[in-house]
């Protein structure tokens, strides 16, 4: 993970702002507690519809603070990962799960207190009858991942940076920040000045 993005937690509208609107999520992927905040490296893992095996290999292979991201086919009926597997993810020091598919043990998994962004949750385990792969390129919905991308995430969705483009795009994340900062002090501060911001604007 770069300097920059230790040091500083981007919210992915901002994110999106730096990269133009591309990279977002749009499938129906969600925290499965809105307080959740997620960034790091992707390890990736694409499986077989039904399957979840090939995700304790990647468990195996992560470095602390990658994100593991799981391509299951947007499959919606049996999970890629229980609280007892999630709980080893935690505990290898995986900063986060994102899956276009669903988990189970729902409570028990927002109780962990690890971030799990996820079409939803399920009762229905899934199969370990192999045909997954690790650390290959995935989609996440329409979003094309490559192992080691930057993950971000939170109450807004996940957006994916690629991991040639990071410094140029928190560069502009950056100054998107300040200029909207600016923005608002200057026009926040009364009646008068937001009128006066929107006849400018709407002038043109």
């Amino acid at each position: 993970m770069t300097t920059q993005t230790q040091k500083v937690y981007y919210p992915t509208t901002a994110i999106s702002d730096g990269q133009h609107g591309e990279g977002f999520v749009a499938c129906g992927i969600r925290p499965i507690r809105e307080d959740f905040t997620l960034f790091g490296k992707a390890i990736t893992v694409k499986l077989p519809v039904g399957e979840n095996g090939a995700v304790l290999e990647a468990i195996a292979q992560a470095e602390r603070g990658d994100v593991l991201v799981v391509d299951a086919r947007g499959d919606v009926n049996r999970a890629i990962a229980g609280d007892f597997v999630m709980s080893m993810m935690k505990a290898v020091g995986i900063a986060g799960l994102v899956v276009d598919g669903v988990i189970r043990d729902i409570e028990a998994a927002r109780a962990l207190d690890f971030p799990v962004f996820c079409k939803g949750t399920t009762a229905v385990a899934g199969v370990k009858n192999g045909g997954g792969r690790v650390q290959v390129p995935v989609a996440i919905g329409e979003v094309a991942v490559q192992p080691g991308d930057y993950i971000f995430g939170d109450a807004d969705g996940v957006i994916v940076v690629p991991q040639s483009n990071i410094d140029e795009v928190l560069e502009r994340t950056q100054a998107k920040i300040q200029s909207d900062a600016e923005r608002e002090a200057a026009v926040l501060q009364t009646e008068e000045t937001v009128r006066a911001y929107l006849a400018k604007v709407t002038s043109k």
